[in-house]
């Protein structure tokens, strides 16, 4: 039902999987996806493109660049207007293959590539209908939301000195994703982005995670900001899934987003946090962006 793929973008070699129903005469339409901030393709978009699979959708999934399988350095740097332009190349190549129907292409995002395709659905008119999960829309509102204020002098003073050091020709430093240490730096506070991660690290000792992204990577998210694409979506339909409870992409930053949409959308909220969209509320947001690919495409 899949097989490895790779494709290149822009210089640097993608991999990932494409998923072809078992029934049924291709060409296929087709859904392109990768996952969030530092995630991999096999923390849960595995058990998503199964899903969409299985309703009769062929499925792109690939790993971001600088992460996971895919290609492209330094490591664990992530540059989502880098991100944006893969998943136009990710399309590209998706039309080239024969399981693929190239005019029925949907993107698909979470939290971080949440916000992206949007914005990639703005750009670019082959995609015919698009799913933001848990989004991730506007760096400097999300941060003001899970940064105390007292941090806040010293976060832009980390990242002034981590510019100083690229000047003087040194890479970015990192920093911890994730940890359950409060007093260790990490990006993430809380257990809530841990204990969703580790479930998948600790179960395979081949996983290809690292915790650790650039201090460059915490630059580009500040400067992240998507919401000038929002109303230039247009014809293409939006489905916006948002968990009530949401502490890491703040439901309100989404749904200040969603209001600035004027063509078809539709909002699907879960009851729960972040990540259990992808877990306890699986059944429930797997099932809705597949109605809405099947409805779209």
């Amino acid at each position: 039902m899949r097989r490895d793929i790779e494709f290149k973008a822009d210089g640097v070699t993608l991999r990932g999987w494409l998923y072809k129903p078992n029934k049924g005469k291709s060409p296929f339409p087709t859904v392109v996806m990768a996952h969030g901030f530092s995630g991999v393709k096999e923390m849960t978009l595995d058990k998503y493109a199964e899903v969409f699979c299985k309703a009769g959708m062929a499925v792109l999934v690939y790993d971001n660049r600088c992460l996971g399988a895919s290609g492209g350095r330094p490591r664990q740097d992530i540059d989502p207007t880098l991100q944006l332009r893969d998943y136009r190349s990710a399309i590209t190549f998706a039309q080239s293959q024969k399981e693929c129907d190239a005019q029925r292409i949907g993107v698909w995002g979470t939290s971080y590539t949440g916000g992206t395709v949007c914005a990639v659905a703005a750009l670019d008119r082959r995609v015919k209908c698009v799913v933001s999960q848990v989004p991730f829309m506007i760096g400097w509102r999300n941060l003001q939301q899970f940064m105390p204020v007292t941090q806040i002098r010293d976060f832009w003073q980390m990242l002034d000195e981590d510019r100083q050091r690229r000047v003087e020709g040194k890479p970015s430093a990192y920093m911890k994703m994730c940890s359950l240490d409060p007093n260790e730096p990490h990006l993430f506070p809380g257990e809530a982005t841990y204990n969703y991660i580790h479930q998948f690290v600790d179960a395979d000792p081949d996983c290809t995670w690292q915790n650790r992204v650039t201090l460059r990577s915490l630059e580009y998210m500040s400067e992240y900001d998507v919401s000038g694409y929002m109303s230039r979506i247009g014809v293409t339909p939006l489905l916006m899934i948002v968990s009530r409870f949401d502490t890491t992409t703040p439901t309100d930053i989404a749904l200040d987003c969603y209001d600035m949409v004027k063509g078809p959308k539709k909002l699907f909220v879960v009851e729960s946090d972040h990540y259990a969209a992808y877990t306890d509320a699986f059944d429930e947001t797997s099932a809705a962006a597949r109605d809405w690919f099947v409805e779209h495409l």
